[in-house]
């Protein structure tokens, strides 16, 4: 792939997702299971709005299905799963549609609480929706009126997937089909603090005096479709809360307002600024006690504690009745620590979302500093 990104006085290549890779491959076998030709190089969209133009490889062919794989590229910051191959069948079924089926080293979800339901294979929302919507152009381009059925496998994922969070997530057998906008983005810390900075000092050279800021892609989707504030002045920081706050600061700028999901945001309570997994993981500790210091048993903690997302132990604070005490806290304890590291020299301000529950919370500072990035004429 020869996408790059500006860091550090060098350019770095992206790769794609394993999402990108099974939507290819099942594009690649529809189109020879229908039209009976061999494919060369087949083409895909991107969330991201980059297409995407990849080679299949062991390509199997006949009359009642087709499999070919797409070799997986992380680009210039490779992860444990770049280089291996995503695999995908395509057979027909007399049911209209696309079946979509978990194979050989994908996951399968044991736990409630994830993108996907119990049972099914971890193949998350995205790339779901990007292979659905490929095949099915494929099938009306070619005025098929039956059915697909779609199988990802991904062998090298059965070994993989034990050096990764999925046997605790409640994901076993495999990897997890992921992607949220197909493209994979260098990663190394420094590419990424550096890329923030930059992003930070066009703001300021344009004159802005108030930093929006979100963790990522969620965020960003979420301020403009719910919130429906503008986003002219908004920078990304990934995971580096610290090193975006200090540099704030050191830019001379006169407010700072975090928009984050839960997942994330809720570990600043606990002081955490930087809220990569492999930091740190807070989330249903801190929940647990403060669920327990307003009033729950000592097994609505417990059973808290054993939660895999903020969204579940959301829930559970609401039967409680106890969830507005509790993100009170939170809230305040975020407060806190933003302050802290900016020594009281710039206002700072968090709000907390969900995708399933909205708005879960906002620091005392937050609607002041909401105001200032709403669309002028709304």
């Amino acid at each position: 792939m020869e996408q790059y990104q500006f860091s550090q006085g060098k350019n770095l290549r992206c790769g794609y997702t394993t999402g990108s890779c099974a939507t290819a491959a099942a594009k690649a076998a529809a189109v020879m299971l229908l039209k009976g030709e061999r494919v060369e190089t087949v083409r895909i969209d991107t969330p991201k709005g980059i297409i995407l133009n990849l080679e299949p490889l062991e390509i199997e062919q006949n009359e009642n299905y087709v499999s070919c794989a797409i070799q997986k590229d992380s680009g210039d910051d490779p992860d444990d799963t770049n280089g291996i191959l995503v695999y995908t069948k395509v057979e027909r079924i007399e049911e209209p549609g696309v079946e979509l089926c978990g194979g050989l080293g994908v996951g399968r979800v044991t736990k409630p609480g994830l993108a996907c339901k119990v049972g099914e294979p971890a193949i998350n929302p995205t790339p779901r929706k990007m292979i659905t919507n490929e095949v099915t152009s494929v099938m009306k381009e070619c005025n098929y009126t039956g059915g697909l059925r779609v199988t990802i496998s991904m062998p090298a994922g059965v070994e993989i997937a034990k050096k990764t969070f999925n046997p605790r997530l409640g994901i076993v057998g495999g990897l997890s089909v992921l992607g949220t906008s197909g493209i994979v983005e260098p990663m190394s810390e420094k590419a990424l603090i550096e890329t923030m900075y930059v992003e930070i000092n066009a703001q300021k050279a344009k004159g802005n005096k108030n930093l929006l800021v979100f963790f990522g892609n969620y965020g960003e989707d979420f301020t403009r479709d719910v919130l429906k504030l503008d986003l002219s002045d908004s920078v990304t920081c990934s995971n580096f809360v610290g090193e975006l706050l200090d540099y704030a600061v050191f830019c001379g700028f006169e407010s700072l307002l975090l928009i984050g999901h839960s997942g994330k945001l809720i570990k600043l309570a606990q002081g955490v600024m930087n809220t990569h997994s492999k930091y740190a993981d807070c989330r249903t500790e801190l929940l647990a006690m403060q669920a327990m210091f307003h009033g729950a048993s000592v097994e609505t903690g417990k059973e808290i504690y054993k939660c895999l997302t903020t969204d579940e132990v959301t829930k559970i604070l609401q039967r409680e009745g106890i969830f507005d005490e509790v993100m009170a806290e939170v809230t305040a304890k975020i407060d806190f620590y933003m302050q802290h590291r900016v020594h009281g020299k710039i206002k700072t301000a968090a709000l907390m979302f969900s995708n399933v529950y909205g708005v879960l919370g906002k620091t005392v500072d937050a609607d002041e500093l909401i105001k200032i990035h709403q669309i002028k004429g709304e």
